[in-house]
């Protein structure tokens, strides 16, 4: 887009539009002094709501699975709540770059309380699904039509400063990694009350007949409270009558673009290999993480004769609280103390090599029994989910600073998208092997459960040889 001596001039002024939500809040942010703990507050509370639902269902999806009767033998249950588990990443791969588009065009504000009503409808329904085809729906569609993710990330990288705008996405990878923690806690502790809680639930109630509602309801009843409350979210896009200003050129930290041949268009985007670089190296440990989250609950409740710990939904539901604990004192307490000594790639690096060691020790940790078991498996657990975070944290940074702020809601739709079919293979993919892995205890090549670790392993090495040069560039850090 080709800029004008007149709005240069404009821009050099900071002229503010009298009726721009955009205006208005580059002209608030300018006269803002101190910690702006409000706005943390709303990125925090929305990406959470969104990331609950992900999860929750994993540590009861075994028993989900087993109750629609859908497989025939007990180690395929696996199997099909891989799919189950996909449902959700495969809608939303569909529509996260349309999404972005439309928050660069219409608004982040719209994309994020369609997103989080989304949640409140849909994660509702799935908690009432009879038959196995109904939960695949259900969660297709809260994955097809949230596209929160992408734009909330660009959101918060214009509701900053400059010098918080780390802190923005921080949080933002703080609270998705809290809840993907506190969701499956969730789900652990409130699922089958009637069996779990017989003297509360009765068998009759409605909790009874539809064992897994409860989770998903409370998650869907917070939901409805944020999505009421993002009625008040500032916008921060620009919105002038003669559209002659790009809502880039309002902030503080955005870069004149003097190449008339410059666009903003996905093609332009898809040729940023600082961008796609970041984005590939955030996709292949998504797809990491996301398998080793199904796979973890589903191998805590699997039978000892299969490798597993033969956990209840409530068990899982402790250790995954605990580690909930554990994760947000390290992200709000070290990794900002690690990211500004070290930068997010070598903190990055670092987490991922730890993360192969610890993973290798899993099925090991299987043989123990009483507090040995219970010490170790919580240890672990909190180790790995901090380093997950800590991953996923420093490649936000650098996707969000590898474009600027008019192409931010595009950037992270394209991310959002190669990311949601990266998550969709991983349940799918971990359920799939974590079923053929216990069908081969006797095997003499990493036996039984040995085989699905050594498979996470493999992926999370390749991300860490993605992050070295030359695949990866930036020129930000």
């Amino acid at each position: 887009m080709a800029i004008n001596n007149e709005l240069k001039d404009a821009l050099l002024e900071q002229v503010y539009h009298e009726n721009c939500p955009g205006c208005k809040v580059d002209r608030d942010k300018r006269m803002q002094n101190g910690l702006p703990i409000k706005q943390l507050i709303f990125i925090w509370v929305i990406v959470l709501c969104v990331a609950l639902p992900i999860s929750s269902l994993f540590p009861f999806l075994y028993f989900m699975v087993r109750d629609f009767n859908i497989a025939e033998k007990e180690e395929d249950i696996s199997y099909y709540a891989g799919f189950v588990g996909s449902a959700y990443m495969i809608g939303r791969a569909l529509t996260s770059v349309f999404w972005g588009v439309v928050a660069d065009r219409y608004g982040r504000k719209p994309v994020i309380i369609l997103g989080t009503s989304t949640v409140v409808i849909f994660n509702t329904l799935f908690g009432f699904s009879v038959n196995y085809w109904m939960a695949i729906i259900t969660r297709f569609l809260l994955g097809f039509l949230n596209g929160l993710l992408g734009p909330i990330k660009a959101y918060a990288c214009e509701l900053f400063n400059e010098e918080y705008q780390t802190l923005g996405l921080s949080a933002i990878s703080t609270s998705w990694g809290i809840g993907l923690i506190i969701g499956p806690s969730l789900g652990g502790f409130l699922a089958q009350p009637a069996e779990n809680f017989p003297s509360l639930v009765s068998p009759d109630s409605l909790f009874g007949r539809f064992p897994y509602l409860l989770p998903c309801l409370c998650i869907s009843i917070f939901a409805l409270f944020v999505t009421i409350a993002a009625i008040w979210l500032p916008e921060t896009l620009h919105f002038h009558k003669n559209n002659e200003l790009e809502s880039a050129f309002y902030v503080p930290d955005a870069k004149e673009k003097t190449d008339e041949k410059k666009d903003s268009s996905l093609i332009s985007l898809l040729k940023n290999w600082p961008l796609m670089s970041s984005i590939i190296v955030y996709c292949v440990f998504s797809l990491h993480d996301m398998a080793y989250t199904e796979i973890f609950s589903l191998w805590a409740v699997s039978p000892k004769s299969l490798g597993g710990l033969n956990y209840t939904t409530e068990d899982v539901g402790i250790v995954l609280s605990i580690t909930g604990v554990g994760l947000l004192l390290f992200q709000t307490s070290l990794y900002p103390i690690a990211e500004r000594i070290f930068g997010p790639i070598v903190v990055a690096r670092v987490s991922g090599v730890l993360s192969i060691p610890l993973l290798t020790s899993y099925p090991y940790i299987a043989l123990l029994s009483g507090f040995m078991l219970t010490f170790t498996l919580n240890f672990a657990s909190i180790v790995k989910n901090v380093l997950s975070v800590s991953i996923i944290t420093g490649t936000f940074m650098l996707q969000n600073k590898a474009v600027d702020q008019h192409q931010r809601g595009a950037a992270n739709g394209i991310a959002m998208t190669l990311q949601s079919i990266c998550k969709a293979i991983g349940p799918a993919c971990g359920g799939a092997l974590l079923s053929w892995s216990q069908k081969r205890q006797n095997a003499t090549f990493l036996p039984g459960d040995q085989m699905i670790f050594f498979f996470l392993n493999v992926v999370e090495a390749v991300g860490v040889l993605l992050t070295f040069k030359p695949f990866l560039i930036t020129n930000h850090y």
